[in-house]
């Protein structure tokens, strides 16, 4: 599976999960084959019990129903055994940031928010419902999700622009008890996290030694940049339109002004091309075009993680030049960070532990889990595994159980 389209037009588009290609049509073409797999859709609903008599149908429906109502409305948490609350997750997106096509509405996001529901049961065995939202108010899009939880374990919001995406998350994290994940930030980062962390395993540094910077301060940049400070890594500084996020800019948003709290810690100033001078690793989350020589001027043996897709902010051929590691967005170049590595496996241990939520410990388990998959196999261009790689889901998920127990945030 490969990774989606990064709109270089958009910090809020900068997602890595899905095959690239998604690009604007000038016409309907009925013949194209992209056309022929969408026809009708891509899933639909399947019964788990059979419904071949009255016998049957008195049991799956009323009046046996009434039964498991009735004990459910006595034992509240007697749902999770006697439905599907505990297996299913909602994929909510407003439609306002999908693939590199950016704001194209509710609708039109339906195909993405199909095929993220298939990624969940083909690599996590999670079973997960499109919900395209007709509304872009932060206010009516959380009480809306809110109502919406009692039928779902789990919450993974998808495709929703910055910076209305932080603020989406965090108060339907404080309403909900269940999982709430923004994929766009939360997987981009994990999947960056465990591809450095082999990197500079390869390397023979640890990512204390490293100084990283970030080509992007919208969803992903923000959390990648949260995670590596998490994880240890010696600094990072982030980058947008107008240069590295620094606190003594005056045009900051609240989410960047607290950005510049806990990075760049060397008070870097100016571009991202100064910034790179002497960087150990360049992670890319915002399109554009990165100059060769800015790439050149970084410490040897560094690590290029250029991930818009189909455009790279450095083409492999020319990171290749002057870094040790690469890694892109691209299923047809070797290192591919691509989220399906990640939140599959993650939704599958929380609900498996019924998680109240997804902690941060829990998402820096999933990253090393995936890391060592890798394992003895490490080489320069394999510092991640492919998606097809049968182990990653169940490490993932093992590892997201045993820190959502550690934690504290198990129900069982």
């Amino acid at each position: 599976m490969a990774a989606e389209i990064v709109n270089p037009r958009s910090e809020s588009a900068d997602r890595t999960d899905r095959e690239g290609g998604a690009e604007a049509l000038d016409s309907f073409d009925p013949v194209d084959p992209a056309f022929a797999l969408h026809r009708g859709g891509k899933m639909a609903v399947q019964a788990t019990v059979p419904v071949r008599d009255k016998d049957d149908l008195s049991l799956a429906y009323t009046p046996g129903v009434a039964k498991v109502c009735s004990a459910i409305a006595e034992q509240p948490e007697l749902v999770h055994d006697y439905t599907w609350k505990s297996s299913v997750v909602a994929v909510v997106t407003d439609g306002t940031a999908v693939l590199g096509l950016g704001d194209i509405g509710p609708q039109a996001s339906l195909p993405v928010m199909e095929g993220k529901a298939i990624l969940f049961k083909q690599f996590g065995g999670v079973d997960a419902v499109p919900i395209a939202l007709d509304c872009t108010d932060v206010d009516e899009i959380v009480e809306t999700v809110v109502r919406l939880a009692p039928s779902f374990g789990g919450i993974n919001l998808e495709d929703i622009s910055a910076p209305r995406c932080f603020e989406i998350e965090r108060r339907l994290q404080e309403r909900l008890d269940i999982p709430v994940f923004h994929d766009d930030q939360h997987g981009t980062a994990v999947v960056t996290l465990a591809a450095l962390r082999n990197a500079a395993r390869l390397s023979g540094r640890t990512l204390g030694e490293l100084r990283a910077v970030i080509s992007g301060a919208g969803a992903a940049g923000v959390a990648i940049a949260k995670m590596l400070v998490e994880a240890g890594i010696g600094d990072v500084a982030v980058a947008d339109r107008k240069g590295i996020v620094s606190a003594d800019r005056g045009d900051l948003t609240q989410v960047k002004r607290e950005l510049a709290g806990f990075t760049n810690k060397a008070e870097l100033s100016g571009s991202l091309e100064a910034a790179l001078a002497g960087a150990d690793v360049f992670i890319g989350v915002s399109g554009g075009t990165v100059p060769e020589e800015a790439v050149a001027s970084m410490a040897e043996g560094a690590f290029v993680f250029a991930m818009a897709n189909p455009n790279p902010e450095v083409h492999p051929e020319v990171a290749h030049k002057y870094a040790a590691v690469v890694a892109t967005g691209r299923s047809d170049f070797p290192n591919q960070i691509n989220n399906v590595l990640a939140f599959p496996g993650i939704f599958a241990g929380a609900l498996q532990v019924r998680a109240s939520a997804v902690t941060e410990g829990m998402k820096l388990a999933a990253a090393e889990a995936l890391a060592a998959v890798v394992g003895d196999d490490l080489a320069a261009d394999y510092v991640i595994p492919s998606p097809f790689d049968e182990r990653v889901a169940p490490a993932v998920t093992a590892a997201v159980a045993a820190a959502a127990r550690a934690e504290g945030v198990a129900r069982r």
